[in-house]
């Protein structure tokens, strides 16, 4: 089974809101999900970004291949918390 760390939409028409979770890469971007490991919210100034950096680097670890979109957010999340990479 191949793991990807991606976002998931939520939210209502006009308004999206973002999980982001470990999915099976063949399951549907809405359908269904290992783990939800953040958020994601657009609409705010400035935009909010909250993740568990345990749980990302776990499934980095095991092999999970993250989105485009998520590493820019993992590195956004990264850098509000002072972590190191």
């Amino acid at each position: 089974m191949a793991v990807r760390l991606r976002l998931t939409r939520m939210g209502r028409k006009k308004r999206p809101f973002y999980r982001v979770v470990a999915a099976d890469s063949r399951s549907p971007r809405d359908g269904r999900s290992i783990e939800t490991l953040g958020y994601y919210d657009p609409m705010q100034t400035p935009h909010v970004v909250k993740l568990d950096l345990d749980r990302v680097d776990y499934w980095l670890g095991v092999g999970a291949q993250p989105s485009d979109t998520v590493v820019g957010l993992i590195k956004k999340a990264r850098a509000e918390t002072g972590a190191e990479s």
